[in-house]
C-alpha cells in the first residue's frame, strides 16, 4: 500500500510501505476513507520531538473494516467505523472510569496517513456508525477521532455546566472544537482567544460570544474585564506551551477549573498560584473512546457539525503539502483523501 513516513523535521514523504496485517486475534484492518494532519503531528515536523529513523505518522482515521482477527466480535468487514488514536481494551477499571487513553493495555494507533491501518484491540477501540454515512458527513465524523473528542474532553475535564463562563486558550482545531463543546454543554459565555480572522469567524460560528486577541498579561486582563473582574469559571487550555498554560491559569476565577489537552512542551506549572487560588487542574490525552457513541449520535442527527474545521482538502499523496500549509498557518486543518 501507499503511506506516509516522516524522515526528519520538515521531511514528509509518501510512497510504498508494507501492508498492515492481522498480528493479534483482537486486531482489525481498516481501509481509510479519510485522515488528516493533527497539530500534534507538527511537533516532530518542527523538530520539537526527536525522530530517530523514518517512521509512520498520523493517528486520526475513519473508514471501512477490511478484515478482523478471530476474536473480534463487535465489528465486521464492510462496516464504517471511527476509532480513538489510542487503542484500549475498554474492559478494565480504568476504561470503565472513562480514561481509555490510560488503559494498561493501550496502544497508539499510528500510521493513519495511509491507505490502510492496523487497529489493535478492535472491540474496545472501534465504534460503528448507524449506517453508511453520506460523503458530506465524513469530515464531521473524522473530527471525532481526535480533535472534536479532545475539545469535548477539554470541556468535560473543566466541568463545564449550563450557565458557566468559559474561556478557551488556543484557536487551532482542538481549541475551536472546545468552543463548540462548551456551547453544546450549555455555557452562557464562551470567550475564544484568537488573533486570526478566519479562526475568529469559525469560533463565533461554533458559539463564541466574545473574542480576545490579546495574549499574556493583556489577554488575562481582557478576560477579567469580560467576567466582572473575576475570571472565567472554566478555562480550556488547548495549546501545550508554557505561555498558554500560565495564561489559562491566570484567566480562571478563584475556585475555577482549568483543563489542559494540548500536548505539553516545556510547561512549568505555577503551583503556588494554583494553591493560592484554589484552582483545579485536570487534563491529559483525551479518552476519545468514552465520548464516541454520544458524539456520533450528535453528528448523525445534525446537532453538531465540527467538520468545518477542515478548511482545505487534499489527496493523500499531497500530504507533504498539507504539513506545509498547517505549519505556515495557511490552513487550520487539512483533510486527506486516499
Amino acid at each position: 500500500m501507499r503511506g506516509t513516513l516522516i524522515h526528519a523535521p520538515g521531511d514528509i514523504r509518501f510512497g510504498q510501505v508494507p501492508d498492515p496485517e492481522i498480528v493479534e486475534p483482537t486486531d482489525a484492518i481498516v481501509r481509510i476513507a479519510a485522515t488528516c494532519v493533527c497539530g500534534s503531528d507538527l511537533w516532530p515536523y518542527r523538530g520539537a520531538s526527536p525522530i530517530a529513523e523514518p517512521r509512520p505518522i498520523g493517528h486520526e482515521y475513519v473508514g471501512h473494516v477490511e478484515s478482523v482477527g478471530s476474536e473480534v466480535a463487535s465489528v465486521q468487514p464492510g462496516q464504517f467505523v471511527i476509532g480513538s488514536f489510542f487503542a484500549s481494551d475498554n474492559t478494565c477499571p480504568i476504561c470503565h472510569a472513562g480514561y481509555q487513553t490510560s488503559c494498561p493495555n493501550r496502544q497508539l494507533v499510528n500510521g493513519c496517513q495511509a491507505e490502510y491501518v492496523r487497529v489493535p484491540l478492535a472491540d474496545g477501540t472501534l465504534v460503528t456508525t448507524p449506517d453508511e454515512p453520506d460523503a458530506d458527513m465524513i469530515p464531521d465524523l473524522l473530527t471525532l477521532s481526535d480533535v472534536m473528542g479532545t475539545g469535548w474532553f477539554a470541556a468535560v475535564a473543566a466541568e463545564v455546566k449550563p450557565g458557566m463562563t468559559v474561556a478557551v486558550v488556543g484557536d487551532g482545531a482542538v481549541g475551536l472544537c472546545a468552543v463548540l463543546a462548551a456551547r453544546e454543554l450549555g455555557a452562557a459565555q464562551v470567550i475564544a482567544m484568537s488573533r486570526h480572522s478566519p479562526r475568529q469567524k469559525l469560533a463565533t460560528e461554533f458559539g463564541a460570544t466574545d473574542i480576545v486577541t490579546e495574549r499574556g498579561d493583556e489577554g488575562v486582563e481582557r478576560v477579567k474585564e469580560l467576567t466582572h473582574g473575576l475570571g472565567a469559571d472554566a478555562v480550556l487550555e488547548c495549546v501545550g506551551t508554557d505561555q498558554s498554560m500560565h495564561q489559562a491559569v491566570r484567566s480562571a476565577r478563584p475556585g475555577g477549573n482549568v483543563s489542559f489537552v494540548g500536548v505539553p512542551h516545556g510547561v512549568n506549572l505555577p503551583i503556588t498560584e494554583l494553591f493560592a487560588t484554589h484552582i483545579a487542574l485536570r487534563g491529559g490525552p483525551a479518552p476519545v473512546r468514552a465520548f464516541l457513541p454520544d458524539l456520533i449520535d450528535r453528528v448523525w442527527h445534525g446537532a453538531i457539525a465540527p467538520g468545518t474545521v477542515f478548511d482545505r482538502t487534499l489527496p493523500l499523496d499531497q500530504v507533504a503539502d498539507a504539513y506545509r500549509a498547517m505549519d505556515e498557518r495557511q490552513a487550520i486543518k487539512v483533510l486527506l483523501q486516499p
